[in-house]
Parts: structure tokens; sequence; C-alpha cells
């Protein structure tokens, strides 16, 4: 088995250190010996190389690369990108990347920028001198069937923890929020959303980054990524993540979450 994982804009996109996703995604799966191949989908790469890919990864940017990311992000490159996420392609989106995603994006200041509108959401930054959305951020996952996947596998309702920093406030349509916050801002500091999930694909504002604070998001990616690929029923190892999981109780402490079971059911 092969897992070939394509980084969306990796000079562009990794503006709050989301490369740790695509480093926790190689290592969960080496660790298993399942060879990866990054390919990286830059300003050069091809349609093929876009066809090619068994899951996504885009990180964060500012306005400006987010600019330069859609006037490349178009054509038979797009379209690929449609095509396999409406599929079934897993991948996870962080910051930035979900917005280019959704329909549009408004920024604080210049122009609107289209979206590839994949996901049926917008975004909008109400301007320069607004508060931004930062800090830490928990939220109980409830995307259908992604929350109950992921719990039949670790034996409880799964809570993310993730840092947020953004400006910008994400209104959810027909598409399923992510998850519901339990602490912090979420797509907007409105309605008490996180996130979207379409298809296989997780959209979200929590940076961290992501997968190594909620492995069991990386594994259910791995999982999800081989099974489609392949065509068959794929068991991972079980992997040994005490240090993953003291730190996340760390945090929890941290953030005064002191009931995880009446948080699970918020």
């Amino acid at each position: 088995m092969e897992l070939r994982l394509g980084w969306l804009y990796p000079t562009l996109m990794s503006t709050y250190g989301d490369r740790g996703n695509v480093i926790c995604l190689q290592q969960r799966s080496h660790w298993r010996e399942i060879p990866v191949k990054i390919i990286r989908l830059d300003l050069n790469a091809t349609a093929k190389d876009f066809e090619d890919v068994d899951l996504f990864v885009g990180g964060g940017a500012q306005d400006r690369q987010q600019e330069i990311v859609m006037r490349n992000l178009k054509g038979e490159k797009a379209q690929l990108m449609r095509q396999k996420i409406e599929a079934g392609t897993p991948g996870v989106f962080t910051c930035g990347s979900p917005q280019l995603l959704g329909h549009y994006y408004e920024p604080g200041d210049g122009e609107r920028i289209e979206g590839l509108g994949i996901f049926d959401l917008v975004s909008k930054h109400p301007g320069k001198n607004s508060k931004r959305c930062i800090g830490n951020i928990v939220y109980r996952l409830s995307a259908s069937p992604l929350a109950k996947m992921i719990e039949a596998r670790i034996g409880e309702s799964p809570i993310v923890i993730g840092f947020e920093n953004h400006g910008g406030r994400t209104y959810l349509g027909k598409v399923q929020p992510l998850g519901r916050v339990i602490v912090g801002n979420g797509n907007n500091g409105e309605d008490g959303y996180e996130g979207a999930f379409y298809g296989n694909a997780i959209a979200t504002y929590a940076h961290g980054p992501l997968l190594p604070k909620n492995p069991f998001i990386a594994d259910w990616l791995i999982k999800t990524a081989l099974e489609l690929k392949y065509q068959k029923t794929i068991q991972l190892s079980p992997l040994d993540d005490e240090l993953a999981q003291k730190a996340r109780q760390a945090m929890f402490k941290r953030l005064e979450v002191k009931n995880m079971a009446e948080a699970r059911r918020t």
C-alpha cells in the first residue's frame, strides 16, 4: 500500500505551522510501514498531480497569498479537485483553505476572492477594527458519519483541541458543521458551530497543528484514504499515543474543561 498526500501550495499556505499536519500523517503512516509520497500542489503543479492525490492537506494563508492561490487554482486543476472531493477523497483543510473551498471570501480590505464552491459556505472579514477570533478552541465532533466512525474506533465521543487565529467569519449554508464549540469562537463567534464537513473533507479553523493534538482524526484520514484507493476494509495497527493523551489532558485542565462527559453532550 502507498498513500499519496497532496499538500496544497506549501510555500503560500503554511502560515500557522500547519505543515505539522503533513508531518503527522507521514509519521503515523511510517510507523505502520505505509509508504507516503508527498505531492506538492504548488504553482507549478499540473492537473495530473491533482488527479494522483489520495488525501488532501491545506493550511492557512494571508489574504494576499489566497489571491495568488485562487488565480492559479482554476480550470482543470479546480475541476479535478472538486470531482475528487465529491467522490469521497478525504482531506483536512485549516484556516484559509476552507475559505477557498467555499463560495467566496470577503477580506477586510480589497475585492472579494471567489472560491471553488465545493463547500456551501461563505467567509467575510468584518473590518480592520474588528476583534480577531484568537485563542485555544475545544469542540465536540458532531458531523455524520465522521463522529460515529471515530467514536467506534476510540470508544468515546471525540473532543477536538486546537488553536484558532482568524479575522474572517464563516457562515454555513447547506453543509454540516464539523462540531459544536465548547471553548472558543468557532466559525463566527455567533452560532456555536466550528468547521464544516462534506464528503470526507474536513474544514476547520483549528491549528495547533490539528492532527498531532487529535491523532484519532489523522488515523481516520489515513484509513479512509486507503479504503477508497484500494476498495477494501483497512485495519490500522494501534499506536502508542500516551504522550498525546497527556498533552490533551493538560490542555483540558488549563482551559477548565472539567467535566468531559458533560462536554461531550454539549
